[in-house]
């Protein structure tokens, strides 16, 4: 197996066995893995920076075990910085990915999906972020496209600015900024009673139901992930699925694009989407659930 050194950020980056195939049947190695997260670090680090990760690793390649990882070895190089955060009996000590050097580092370690909290480090219990999780019934991906052009027009109404994402895997993710006042309960209680709004104005089409039997085949507006601890894809990464599919952000208007699904871009078209403009490079200046409520509450 080959050992590749990188050179980024003043330091040197030891990629072993960088011939090993993540992804083999796309023959897909850990050194095209680096290729690719080098190729988008300008737009990916900003959505890593000063936030907890949680690492999905792949150490034989995607057809083999996969390892969650929140806690940061003692093995890692002292240069990437932790977050260390409460939890049931002791401390996890959450890698963060401030550079491309600790980007490289984690792809080192076959990461294939950095998953980041929607809240930073130096405030953990108060999210900047809130995310409603378009996940359709099944691999259909005119449901999340539907659910996604219906809750923007509420979203509007509540004065909401949002983004929009492939996940790389199935649907859709709309993201709301928000202005870090509201800790994790009062957010998940707002986009709750939003996506129970937006269920009960199409009944048919979409649901809050968790149990997957009871719903009945409608798109589930999952809003579980905001919640102090929970993660989510980071724009830009790679999917552990066939193709290597990678979580792209949208322009609203793209959502109209025939040829849209979540798995629209891959580590072989990535270069596709970075031709164009950066959809976020203006981000919206983060609202306040609890003005939003009052809207929510008229309504």
């Amino acid at each position: 197996m080959t050992t590749t050194d990188l050179h980024v950020n003043g330091r040197t980056v030891e990629i072993e066995r960088a011939d090993k195939e993540l992804f083999p049947d796309d023959g897909i190695t850990k050194a095209d893995l680096a290729d690719h997260y080098r190729k988008v670090s300008r737009r990916i680090l900003p959505h890593l920076r000063d936030r907890p990760l949680m690492l999905e690793r792949y150490p034989d390649g995607i057809d083999g075990i996969r390892l969650v990882q929140k806690d940061t070895p003692g093995y890692f190089p002292d240069w990437i910085r932790r977050s260390e955060l409460p939890k049931e009996g002791g401390t996890v000590h959450y890698p963060l990915c401030d550079d491309l050097a600790t980007l490289l580092y984690l792809v080192g370690q076959a990461c294939v999906t950095p998953h980041r909290w929607l809240s930073k480090a130096d405030r953990p219990d108060h999210p900047d972020r809130l995310v409603f999780d378009l996940d359709p019934p099944t691999e259909d991906f005119e449901p999340a496209r539907e659910a996604a052009r219906l809750l923007r027009p509420l979203l509007d109404e509540l004065g909401l600015p949002a983004t929009l994402m492939t996940t790389g895997s199935r649907g859709l993710h709309v993201t709301v900024p928000l202005d870090r006042r509201a800790p994790f309960d009062e957010v998940r209680s707002f986009a709750r009673d939003v996506a129970d709004l937006l269920a009960a104005r199409h009944p048919d089409r979409l649901t809050t139901a968790a149990r997957r039997q009871a719903r009945g085949g409608r798109l589930y507006l999952d809003v579980q992930r905001n919640g102090h601890g929970q993660t989510t894809v980071t724009p830009y990464a790679v999917r552990a699925l066939p193709g290597a599919p990678v979580a792209a952000p949208l322009n609203w208007e793209e959502l109209d694009d025939p040829a849209l699904t979540a798995r629209r871009w891959t580590v072989a078209t990535v270069d596709e989407l970075l031709a164009a403009a950066d959809p976020w490079a203006a981000p919206a200046r983060g609202r306040s659930p609890a003005a939003a409520r009052r809207r929510l509450e008229k309504l």
